[in-house]
């Protein structure tokens, strides 16, 4: 998938985790919860200079402080590496999450700089009492452009989680399995950690291709 197309994918999932700034969100519904901290994160980017101007340090520290309270970003990796995943030792678990967390933010950094006068329309939300899997659909308009948004949740003890985006019929999860299964096939489960440590080195170094 080409880079320019999970850049408002990236600002969705990663700026989504800034809503604890204003206020707590209630997560016991779905859409309520997309609602209100997309309201939030709309108003804490426009304010943040730091998350403007890319600051990794800055992005990283809110990604890591924020992002654990309304996504499950553990089950996005468990779901993008697929059946290899209960090939890894919890060690490695743990390390391949990091760096896939990572290399998204090294990554797709700039694209929170770009949260300015962009307007949401959620579509009706659809879902049975008794669902603990569903999709809060949206449409996000971007210089009068219409941008496909969707949120995948899973209800939790703690309350419902999102641990998927889609964006113009890409999902994140799906985009990755493909390329999470071919280093792992060559290379093994430390080959793909492999692949992501080199990746983030390469865009710490400012090397991105």
């Amino acid at each position: 998938m080409k880079k320019f197309f999970l850049i408002p994918l990236f600002a969705a999932f990663f700026s989504f985790s800034t809503g604890g700034f204003a206020q707590t969100v209630d997560t016991s519904s779905p859409d309520g919860m997309i609602k209100t901290a997309t309201d939030q994160v709309m108003d804490a980017v426009r304010s943040d200079k730091s998350i403007q101007a890319g600051d990794i340090g800055h992005i990283t520290k809110l990604v890591n402080e924020k992002i654990l309270p309304y996504t499950d970003f553990r089950r996005t990796t468990q779901l993008a590496m697929g059946r290899n995943w209960r090939t890894a030792t919890p060690e490695q678990q743990t390390q391949i999450v990091e760096q896939f967390k990572m290399l998204l933010i090294r990554t797709y950094s700039g694209a929170l700089a770009q949260v300015k006068d962009q307007q949401i329309q959620y579509k009706p939300f659809r879902a049975n009492p008794d669902d603990t899997d569903v999709v809060v659909r949206s449409v996000v308009m971007n210089n009068g452009q219409p941008i496909e948004l969707d949120y995948r949740l899973y209800k939790t003890p703690q309350g419902w989680r999102v641990y998927d985006i889609n964006v113009l019929g890409a999902w994140l999860i799906q985009a990755y399995q493909q390329q999470f299964n071919e280093q792992i096939q060559q290379k093994g489960v430390d080959g793909l950690i492999q692949f992501l440590t080199q990746r983030n080195q390469q865009l710490a170094a400012g090397k991105a291709s």
